[in-house]
């Protein structure tokens, strides 16, 4: 049996090489799918410290510790970077122009192989089989653990409990979020196109305005959704892009370009508002005798925390840190791929607190001056280790 003592006396030996790998991994970012060079990086680290891997998804790996047989736990984190330039002096500011690990994907990986480290140290200990997973593409619809699922990863490697974190940059470093149950929204991408017909503004009669129809189409969507006050699940429709193929004051265009996203945390309301959104655009197309074609993306699941998976592991956190250090975390209409997972087997999705106000870390994810507290490294690897074995 390995206990906290154990692992808290032995994670320290390995702090500065996560941290130098963290760095690393931010100054040579790679978009979805495209991670190669990500990868090899890992397989060398996993090669140099005798710790077996297959690779899978293209980009993608996983690492055994422990016995061969049995019911596994498995570890994850997400490979891939987001396509935004950096805007920071760190010394590991990324090398790669318009690319940037923005969401901490980095941090996932280095601390990942850092509990790595620290099991394969106890090695000789461990009762069950810990699965280490290295997935691509979270970033980009369909999601690279769709293609972990249909690959049979979870099969092929008897997986039947699933954990990962990510960082927090509204908690600060030291703490920990957990969440019980239904945490972040499915997320599906929606585009529209709306095709009228264009000519001189004075000419009333010779055109077919795009612009009046889309604004009619906008405000019938912000009232299926955001203005129905009697929906049964938090749920959220918005457009952040409409554009057309010309225009001016005087000049109607032909079309125009609608894109959104739709998120929720029911599949059947999904599924039925999805056919709600068609039904509500053949009744416009046989107001106005426009063509308005939609493309509905389907992305990620919600993602649903398994409750007892949760408690254990909130329980087992407050042993290695302290109960002030955990936080209750808030339903989030944010989306992450590992909700895959956790329509598959029971999971425990996690955040780590990066935070510091004090040293002006304070940048969300998913903007050019994201950057995390690295403090954080002093117990993420090692609690996840902790929890792995106790769980």
């Amino acid at each position: 049996m390995i206990s906290l003592s154990d692992i808290k006396s032995k994670a320290p030996d390995f702090l500065q090489q996560v941290i130098s790998i963290r760095e690393h991994l931010h100054k040579h970012p790679e978009l979805s799918f495209k991670e190669f060079n990500t990868s090899k990086y890992i397989q060398e680290i996993l090669r140099e410290n005798n710790i077996p891997f297959q690779s899978i998804a293209n980009t993608g790996l996983v690492a055994h510790i422990g016995p061969k047989t049995g019911e596994a736990l498995c570890l994850r984190a997400e490979l891939d970077a987001l396509p935004i330039k950096e805007e920071s002096s760190q010394k590991y500011t990324s090398l790669h122009q318009g690319i940037m690990h923005a969401c901490g994907h980095d941090v996932h990986m280095a601390s990942l192989l850092g509990t790595t480290f620290l099991l394969k140290y106890f090695e000789d200990k461990i009762e069950r089989p810990i699965k280490i997973l290295f997935q691509p593409g979270e970033e980009k619809l369909p999601g690279g653990a769709k293609k972990v699922l249909e690959e049979g990863v979870l099969k092929t490697h008897n997986i039947t409990r699933m954990m990962a974190q990510h960082v927090a940059p509204k908690l600060e470093v030291g703490t920990i979020g957990f969440k019980a149950g239904l945490y972040m929204a499915s997320c599906d991408e929606l585009y529209i196109k709306v095709v009228g017909k264009g000519g001189h503004a004075a000419l009333k009669d010779s055109y077919l305005n795009p612009l009046i129809i889309s604004s009619e189409l906008l405000l019938k969507l912000e009232e299926l959704i955001n203005n129905n006050k009697t929906l049964s699940t938090p749920s959220v429709l918005s457009f952040g892009k409409i554009q057309s193929d010309g225009g001016a004051t005087n000049v109607i265009p032909n079309t125009v370009f609608l894109e959104g996203t739709f998120r929720t945390f029911d599949e059947k309301f999904r599924a039925q508002t999805h056919q709600e959104i068609k039904i509500i655009i053949e009744d416009l197309n046989k107001k106005w005798g426009s063509n308005i074609d939609l493309n509905i993306k389907k992305g990620y699941p919600f993602l649903n925390n398994d409750a007892h998976l949760v408690s254990e592991a909130k329980k087992h956190a407050i042993e290695y840190l302290d109960k002030e250090a955990i936080v209750d975390l808030d339903l989030r209409m944010t989306s992450e791929d590992f909700a895959y997972f956790s329509h598959k087997v029971p999971v425990c999705f996690y955040r780590l607190g990066v935070r510091n106000e004090k040293k002006g870390i304070t940048s969300m994810v998913h903007t050019p001056t994201f950057d995390i507290d690295q403090e954080a490294f002093n117990h993420s690897f090692g609690l996840m280790a902790y929890l792995a074995v106790s769980l």
